[in-house]
Formats: structure tokens, C-alpha cells, sequence
């Protein structure tokens, strides 16, 4: 099954746009999770952590989303754990690979291959910078699914992605635009897999990339924790089928006192929204 077949099928079973993000880092493991002894009991104790999470809120998510970073981080031990984390998640649910991959050549190829091949995940997000050659490779696994950055929720986001440019090969025929504006217009032409990566942060961006990108999914880190607004988020970018945002929230529900509670509270504030 596809990523987009399974991202809907999840969707309208679970009745949530809620992405669930498993980011683990030592020194956040909760208490009641951590194990006593030596180091290995570190994970042992973030795979609880991380299960606990999943086995909590499967009922509730679109998707999860772990970040490869805060694994490889943790040597070969950390991809260890990652590898049984996504054992443990539902085969019916989409895993989103939070890796911003961005490179070309055989080396996108490989970027591609281990995570579609080797961890067998559903979607991934990449770095548009290089351009479509670094997001081909991607492209050819028939199904996957792929969300770009385009105005990242972030403070200093503002450095690059605003920057107003011209795009030479319209010979000033159009105003200029801010650069995540061209990010957004050129990469979903790219592929039909790909969606975009748009932080809730900046909700008048998000309007702005729906104007130019109507069809494309959304993946919206930044509710909770950094901040961003949940209702200027869904009224900036909500398709007209009410759908089009994956509303991302890792430490949120990760650091909650009760996991559980705490997604059923963002799934119930998206779904307000949505109506």
C-alpha cells in the first residue's frame, strides 16, 4: 500500500490529521521509563519510552514521525533501537522519516535506498537546495512519500526563505517572489509524491504556499512547544476537503504526564478546527 493510500485509510479510520513525533534525547527519558544500570539500559529505556508513546496514541495519529537524527546520535545502539521502534509501530499506519536528506548523484541514490529499502519507511522529508536532482532518486520509489522544505518554523528561517528574488527566465514579467514561494511552486511539479514542509510559526506564509500549492499535502511541525497557532495554521492551510495538513507534535505528547491525553486533546483542537 502507497503512502497516500495509507495516510487516508488512517485518516478516516482514526478521524486525525495528528503526527505523532518519536525524537527521544537521554536526558528527556521521563522518569518512569528510565531503567537502573549501566549504559544499555539507556535503551532499554527510550524503547519503552518510545512504545509507550505508540502504543497510547495509535488509535489516534495520521502518522509518526521519528527523526533519524536523535538516533544516529546514539551510535549503532541508536539505530538498533530505531529499527525496533518501528517494529512496534501499527503496519496499517504511515511512518514518516524525519531526515531532510539533500544531496545528488549516487549519493541521493543511497540516501534513498536506505531509507526505503533498509528501514522501509513510508515518506521522508529532503532539502530542496541542490535542486530536482536531489529529489529524483527519492521520486523513483513508486509510492513513497516525500515532503520538501519550503518555509521551516524555525526564528531564523526568515535569513533564506524570505528572501524576494525574480526568476530570471520570466524576464521580469512577474513581481518578485520570496524564495520559499519558488521552492513551493517548482517542487511540486517535481513529482505527485511530493508535499511540502511548512512550519505553523509562520501562518501567513502558509497561506501563501496553499495559494500556489492547492493540491499538496503539508507537513506542519511547530504546535506546542515552539509555539505556532493552531487555529491561524488550519485557516492558512486547510485544502477545501478540509484535509491537506499533517500537524506534527513530538515533545507535546512525548513529555506529557499522560500521553494519551494529551494527543486526544491536539487531535480534538485539529478537528474543531477542521469544522
Amino acid at each position: 500500500m502507497s503512502f497516500s493510500e495509507k495516510l487516508a485509510t488512517t485518516i478516516e479510520k482514526n478521524n486525525s490529521l495528528l503526527c505523532v513525533g518519536l525524537d527521544p534525547a537521554p536526558k528527556q527519558i521521563p522518569n518512569r521509563y528510565r531503567q537502573q544500570g549501566d549504559t544499555a539500559s539507556i535503551f532499554d529505556s527510550i524503547y519503552n519510552w518510545n512504545k509507550a508513546i505508540i502504543d497510547a496514541t495509535a488509535d489516534l495519529v495520521c502518522t509518526y514521525k521519528p527523526n533519524l537524527a536523535f538516533y544516529e546520535a546514539l551510535g549503532e545502539p541508536g539505530m538498533i533501537l530505531l529499527r525496533k521502534t518501528l517494529a512496534v509501530i501499527p503496519a496499517h499506519i504511515p511512518i514518516l522519516l524525519d531526515a531532510k536528506r539533500g544531496d545528488i548523484g549516487s549519493t541521493a541514490a543511497a540516501y534513498a535506498q536506505a531509507c526505503f529499502e533498509d528501514l522501509k519507511v513510508d515518506a521522508v522529508t529532503l532539502s530542496p537546495y541542490l535542486g530536482r536532482d536531489s529529489v529524483d532518486p527519492f521520486a523513483a520509489y513508486e509510492g513513497k512519500g516525500l515532503f520538501v522544505l519550503c518555509h521551516t518554523s524555525n526564528p531564523s528561517a526568515d535569513e533564506f526563505q524570505k528572501l524576494e528574488i525574480s526568476d530570471w527566465r520570466m524576464l521580469d514579467r512577474e513581481e518578485n517572489w520570496p524564495l520559499y514561494l519558488h521552492v513551493a511552486r517548482a517542487a511540486v511539479q517535481w513529482s505527485p509524491a511530493i508535499g511540502l514542509v511548512v512550519g505553523a510559526t509562520y501562518p501567513d506564509a502558509m497561506k501563501a504556499i496553499r495559494s500556489v500549492a492547492p493540491d499538496a499535502w503539508f507537513l506542519v511541525p511547530g504546535i506546542g512547544a515552539q509555539g505556532g497557532d493552531l487555529a491561524k495554521t488550519m485557516d492558512a492551510g486547510l485544502r477545501i476537503d478540509k484535509a491537506g495538513l499533517i500537524i506534527s507534535v513530538s515533545r507535546g505528547i512525548a513529555l506529557a504526564d499522560d500521553h494519551r491525553a494529551a494527543a486526544e486533546t491536539f487531535r480534538k483542537s485539529v478537528n474543531q478546527a477542521r469544522e
